[in-house]
């Protein structure tokens, strides 16, 4: 049976590192392949004016696109990426920001007849602000903040959620099993 194992959290949190290394670790458990998606790399394909109000085309102001826009087609492309992968048989890692996009992701395992493991990777508003201070992205301290406080109350992340302040990466992959964060 396929796996799909979904890692999310706020911006902060080490989804990508953490994918990219927990996916290692269980490849090398079980040799088995896998394809890991950041959600990342289709957002950052959208390349725009940096000041989008003074841009122009035949002397009228550019249609901007849309966070809503951007947001669903980062989406189609998760869902379509995990579909090919899927479809040849090799589990999935994804880490994005899931919102109210889980529904999507559970219909995407029923329809793989995959297994969905789901991680919320979240950490103190102060660690937050640290790491991303630390790589220089400012400018998302209160997107984190603000997202850490919306995913540590949705409840359907009850029993999804891994605090990692203060944890190396090699401790959060030996805290981290699998089967604990199995969607059933």
């Amino acid at each position: 049976m396929n796996k799909i194992i979904f890692v999310s959290g706020p911006c902060g949190t080490g989804k990508s590192t953490f994918t990219n290394a927990y996916a290692r670790h269980l490849v090398s458990e079980n040799g088995k392949t896998v394809y890991v998606i950041h959600g990342d790399d289709f957002h950052a394909g959208f390349v725009e004016p940096e000041n989008k109000g003074d841009f122009f085309v035949n002397g009228e102001a550019s249609d901007d696109v849309l966070w809503e826009d951007i947001l669903k087609f980062n989406w189609d492309c998760i869902i379509a990426t995990a579909c090919r992968a899927l479809s040849q048989g090799t589990d999935v890692f994804i880490d994005y920001v899931i919102e109210d996009e889980l529904p999507r992701v559970r219909e995407l395992a029923s329809l793989y007849g995959a297994s969905l493991y789901y991680i919320v990777l979240t950490a103190t508003e102060d660690e937050l602000e640290s790491r991303i201070r630390n790589r220089g992205d400012i400018d998302m301290i209160e997107r984190a903040k603000f997202l850490k406080r919306k995913l540590d109350a949705m409840p359907e992340n009850v029993g999804h959620i891994y605090d990692n302040t203060n944890k190396p990466l090699e401790k959060m992959i030996k805290e981290i099993v699998l089967n604990d964060y199995e969607v059933l």
